[in-house]
């Protein structure tokens, strides 16, 4: 019989066309940045990167929306960004605007794709606020008495991203400010912020805070943001949890840049589906990748018609080579092999090593299968859910077991309502218990399901760093065929003293607090790539030698650290008789290489020898050329000489 996955096995193409992907398709992400325009943004300060260079907490904010616009230009182009500034006296010019933006709000970068015109212009307006530092002031003229409301200035954030955000997208707005009592004793005016607030959540926006603190003049959120922004947390009762995290303030506005790198990518749900506790009992949940793989972008073809290039859109087609007609891909059905033809009954046409072998099916029988029919094989007919079939004990769940990365569950309530209530009395229990559920779980269409251990996690962290949220780690199981029995065989052991030699050192070069920021370390060739394709989008001459590779070693600090401690365990290990011994091994055989090359097939082809060539030569030589591969032998070598006759 074939593998077992034989019957699987669809084109690359293929798969993506049986999948259902309309829910990847419309998440696309829109940031607001909100700004704080009062006078103490405008507040001049000596530039940290430049001497003799005035800067202010406004230009900084406006820095940093730049800074990420452009680095969206790569990363995230289809993803759209917008600014609005408050506690301005400047208006926005709304005329022929569906809008209502409140007063002392200017709206200075509507919600738009990203475009490199746009962030020119930005980037020309922080250039000239460089050379004259009272630009900003003028160009956005603080207000002199009392401030906006903050429950308008979510208002007009709300109207802003109305007009310009597509439904389907992932709405953030950064809220950045300095002011952390922005209307002192007015119990109304926090009421109604809180209340806007709660409608602008409602309607699927989440906002970023952003606090700027100085030595000067720190940031307490206490004083009034701590009644108005809310942790979001995982809590049975729908009362206040205390002050916001103080991750949030920033206490050198140089970290403005930095923090808003780590929220810059938004959290995308990866599928949304019910979960099911019991029979008629459902509530919601998304699912979060926790890594993912940074890559290219993905890249289009252009038309030139001389005077201008367009955009070439593509679209698959299949031909029957038979009638070279189009054919519908409905019509399209898929096949397999079924067994090994009888030995002695193979045609002598396909020759050593043909992969075409099949057999003759009986009459009524049919061995092929519709689109449909393939996926209702692998889900099994069932719909995207996920199924809790029971509990274990957590000292069950083995470190083998995890053998694919985790997805991070969250309940959704927008579905469902009472989800949030009902997933965290499940999380408390099984915490509570020590336990861990097992679940069938079917995360998209089109995809196989599996069993997994959904394992608890209650919300930890310390003060100042990053929190783990509440919620569950859905992680797969292996199935049988997955686990192997690895050969134990006996090693050589250090002694104790190489080992503590060794501890030492390592000790000395660990990374800090003991965990990798992946943040801090980007991919050098993508992020090599991408400056490259920055500067080409702004028309900037780009400066190879300026490159800085982040994870090249830092080879004067190690040595200084533990250059001396490294010496010390190379003599340690030359002393050892066990790390001298080499083991014996036994040498494999290499398959050997069978594939020619063009002349050698020209030559057998000039000699009327091609029919010394087998099938999977032939097959490898045309398919290199981009000619079909199916038929006999007979067919194959004539589609080969045909192809060298024509050259």
């Amino acid at each position: 019989m074939p593998p077992f996955d034989d019957w699987n096995i669809i084109d690359e193409e293929e798969e993506q066309e049986l999948q259902d992907a309309a829910f990847f398709e419309g998440k696309r992400d829109v940031i607001l940045f909100c700004i704080d325009c009062s006078e103490s943004m405008h507040e001049l300060r000596d530039d940290p990167n430049y001497e003799d260079v005035k800067t202010s907490h406004l230009f900084t904010a406006l820095e940093a929306a730049m800074q990420i616009q452009k680095k969206k230009v790569i990363v995230g182009p289809n993803d759209s960004v917008g600014i609005v500034l408050f506690n301005t006296a400047r208006s926005s010019e709304t005329k022929n605007h569906a809008t209502e933006i409140k007063k002392n709000s200017f709206v200075y970068q509507p919600i738009t794709p990203i475009s490199a015109p746009a962030i020119q212009e930005l980037i020309q307006l922080l250039d000239a606020a460089r050379e004259d530092p009272d630009l900003l002031k003028s160009t956005f003229p603080p207000l002199t008495r009392n401030k906006m409301p903050l429950g308008d200035v979510f208002t007009s954030c709300n109207w802003v991203l109305r007009d310009g955000a597509p439904k389907t997208a992932s709405k953030r707005v950064f809220l950045i400010t300095d002011d952390d009592n922005p209307h002192p004793g007015s119990k109304q005016l926090v009421t109604s912020a809180r209340t806007t607030l709660l409608d602008l959540t409602q309607s699927g926006v989440q906002v970023e805070p952003f606090f700027i603190a100085t030595p000067e003049k720190p940031f307490e959120p206490s004083r009034f943001y701590s009644s108005v922004l809310l942790p979001n947390v995982l809590n049975d009762e729908e009362e206040d949890t205390g002050v916001l995290p103080e991750s949030i303030s920033i206490t050198r506005i140089d970290d403005l840049l930095s923090q808003m790198r780590f929220h810059e990518v938004p959290k995308r749900a990866i599928f949304s589906i019910p979960f099911q506790l019991a029979d008629g009992f459902v509530i919601s949940i998304k699912g979060y990748g926790l890594v993912t793989e940074q890559k290219k972008g993905t890249y289009k073809y252009f038309i030139d018609l001389g005077d201008r290039m367009e955009v070439a859109n593509s679209r698959s087609v299949y031909v029957d080579e038979d009638q070279q007609a189009e054919v519908d891909k409905t019509e399209v059905v898929y096949g397999m092999a079924l067994g090994a033809a009888p030995v002695g009954d193979a045609s002598d046409d396909e020759g050593e090593g043909g992969d075409t072998i099949c057999r003759a099916v009986p009459l009524g029988k049919r061995p092929f299968y519709t689109a449909d029919e393939i996926s209702s094989f692998r889900t099994l007919d069932l719909e995207p859910s996920i199924k809790l079939l029971g509990f274990k004990d957590r000292t069950e769940l083995a470190f083998e077991d995890n053998v694919k990365h985790s997805v991070f569950i969250y309940p959704d309530e927008l579905k469902y309502s009472g989800s949030k209530r009902t997933f965290a009395a499940l999380l408390k229990k099984m915490i509570e218990k020590k336990k861990i559920g097992l679940v069938l779980a079917l995360t998209r269409r089109n995809a196989a399901p599996v069993f997994c251990a959904m394992l608890p996690q209650a919300e930890s962290g310390e003060e100042g760093e990053w929190n783990e949220p509440a919620g569950f780690h859905l992680i797969p199981l292996p199935f049988a065929d997955d686990i192997r029995a690895a050969p134990l065989e006996e090693a050589f052991r250090a002694p104790n003293e190489v080992k503590d030699a060794a501890r030492v050192w390592i000790d000395k070069l660990c990374v800090k607090n003991g965990t990798y920021p992946p943040d801090s370390y980007p991919n050098p060739a993508l992020a090599y790539h991408n400056a490259q394709l920055q500067a080409s989008a702004f028309r900037e001459e780009f400066d190879p030698e300026a490159f800085e590779d982040l994870t090249r070693p830092k080879y004067d600090m190690i040595h200084k650290r533990a250059g001396n401690l490294m010496k010390e365990w190379k003599r340690a290990l030359l002393t050892d008789e066990s790390a001298n011994v080499v083991p014996v091994t036994t040498g494999s055989k290499r398959k050997a290489d069978v594939s020619v090359d063009e002349a050698e097939i020209r030559s057998k082809h000039e000699a009327g020898a091609l029919a010394k060539l087998r099938v999977d030569q032939l097959k490898d030589f045309l398919k290199s050329k981009s000619q079909p591969v199916s038929g006999k032998k007979a067919e194959l070598i004539e589609r080969v000489g045909d192809w060298l006759d024509a050259r």
